[in-house]
């Protein structure tokens, strides 16, 4: 009774704090998913029964889910434990658990010079983004060659032909792939068959990073 008690607060919690970072009052909010102004105040301070009817269209106006605003609290342990996987030049790190945040896959990744070079660039559906932590990048677009260095970023669609390596020794980046980077990829990092293997021979740009075509200076 206690635990249901805890998640009926932390949903109203959640009401009020997504209604009020989009800045919107009561009434604003109230307007979107069809009750009252008083009825909704009653929802986020406790002074009515919240009905499943009631959190759907709450939840539509406030442009989440119904899971997501009913998720427990009780999570797993919080703290993620990375382990490296190996392959030939490069060693990868998955620092989110697998669709974790709508779909998204955060990596760290080291390439050496010792990679070998793919055949052809990758392309698959998709956007990608990447940080330079350390080092500097080699990122190849179509017939662009693109440097970008420690504490510059990337981001660009991955329908133009891409492949990330390292320039003049190793590098270290962070990356954020959504669901068709991170099959194109990490395939080959889970132990599957990456999903352009076929494009990059030798499972080199499965294996590489997310690159994107913009770089941003310090």
């Amino acid at each position: 009774m206690t635990q249901e008690m805890d998640l009926d607060a932390v949903i109203r919690q959640r009401i009020r704090g997504l209604r009020q970072a989009r800045g919107w009052s009561l009434e604003a909010l109230a307007s979107r998913c069809f009750l009252s102004p008083s009825s909704l105040s009653r929802i986020e301070t406790g002074g009515r029964r919240i009905a499943l009817d009631q959190l759907v269209p709450i939840a539509r106006a406030l442009g989440t889910t119904l899971d997501q605003l009913v998720e427990s609290t009780e999570d797993e342990d919080v703290v993620i434990r990375p382990e490296a996987e190996h392959t030939p030049g490069m060693t990868t790190w998955l620092l989110s658990r697998e669709r974790a945040v709508q779909g998204v896959t955060v990596a760290k990744m080291r390439i050496t010079t010792t990679r070998p070079r793919p055949d052809a660039l990758g392309v698959h559906p998709g956007h990608e983004w990447f940080t330079v932590l350390s080092g500097v990048a080699r990122l190849q677009l179509g017939e662009r060659v693109l440097l970008v260095r420690e504490g510059q970023a990337a981001e660009f669609s991955t329908m133009v032909p891409h492949a990330i390596d390292a320039h003049e020794g190793p590098v270290e980046i962070l990356t954020i792939f959504d669901h068709d980077g991170e099959r194109a990829h990490l395939r080959g990092v889970k132990g599957e068959a990456p999903a352009h293997s076929q494009e990059n021979a030798g499972g080199s740009t499965t294996t590489t990073t997310a690159a994107q075509a913009a770089s941003t200076g310090r």
